[in-house]
């Protein structure tokens, strides 16, 4: 079994999601969660939009249960398709546009980083800076 993740992961991951952020001058709410989707920190920079709060939890909470990037939800969530409507299952905090990306160590999901504030593209971008910090520090 992997160790769980730390909280003191998770403000590295933030720290370094913040940074990005800040390089694109764009303010964000980075959540981090464990491998069930309940948080362990959450961090709004100065000036990022309330919504975003729940947004990237919903994000993180959405990798970590379905161990998928939140992006790769979009097309198998149209109409016809497999997964058609699951955007509305979970009391609606799964979503289907990118931001959230699940964390595994040793091929074990551990948890997940969501982030949310700026257009779907910037959400990523800040959410991949936190993923390349999780994965430099599990290499």
């Amino acid at each position: 079994m992997t160790d769980p993740l730390s909280l003191d992961t998770a403000k590295r991951l933030i720290a370094a999601a913040e940074r990005r952020a800040e390089a694109i001058d764009n303010p964000m709410v980075i959540a981090i969660t464990n491998d069930e989707g309940n948080l362990i920190a959450q961090h709004r920079m100065d000036g990022a939009w309330l919504a975003s709060v729940d947004i990237s939890r919903n994000k993180a909470y959405t990798a970590a249960a379905l161990e998928t990037p939140t992006h790769e939800l979009a097309d198998p969530a149209t109409p016809g398709e497999s997964l058609y409507g699951v955007q509305h299952t979970n009391q609606g905090r799964i979503v289907i546009f990118g931001g959230g990306y699940p964390l595994s160590r040793d091929g074990d999901l551990v948890g997940a980083i969501g982030v949310s504030g700026g257009a779907v593209e910037q959400d990523m971008d800040v959410a991949e800076a936190g993923l390349d910090e999780f994965e430099e520090r599990t290499a």
